[in-house]
């Protein structure tokens, strides 16, 4: 019984990795189409404009929610695949967190992000033995 409630958690993340790149992607798109709505202040580190930014968010927010799909559809190398996916979009939300007007949406994400790589690093034996 337990075993199977922590499958059950692997399917969650799989749904919260797609809302993830839902997230992502979006952030993308808002800095695409609307290129004041992130302010850029002299004081801050950017590599590139927004617009450029807005581009990579939206490309990145795709490659999440294909790992979430990967890991609803159980392929083999999608655990480590979502392991690697969710580090780096924490580590990126991390940067992103203090030069948002509404860092709300990003905790929201490291949030989300941290339950995913739970499910899959934690309870992952209690999986594989069901599988």
């Amino acid at each position: 019984m337990n075993s199977s409630r922590w499958t059950g958690w692997v399917g969650f993340a799989g749904l919260l990795m797609i809302v993830i790149g839902a997230i992502d992607a979006f952030e993308g798109l808002i800095a695409i189409i609307r290129k004041q709505y992130y302010v850029v202040t002299p004081n801050q580190i950017i590599i590139f404009d927004v617009h450029t930014w807005g581009w990579v968010a939206l490309i990145w927010g795709i490659v999440v929610i294909l790992a979430g799909l990967a890991l609803l559809n159980r392929a083999s190398w999608a655990r480590w695949f979502v392991i690697v996916v969710g580090s780096i979009n924490v580590i990126g939300q991390l940067g992103f967190v203090g030069n948002s007007s509404y860092p709300i949406w990003t905790l929201t994400i490291i949030a989300f992000t941290l339950v995913v790589l739970y499910a899959l690093i934690v309870r992952w034996d209690e999986v594989a033995a069901t599988a």
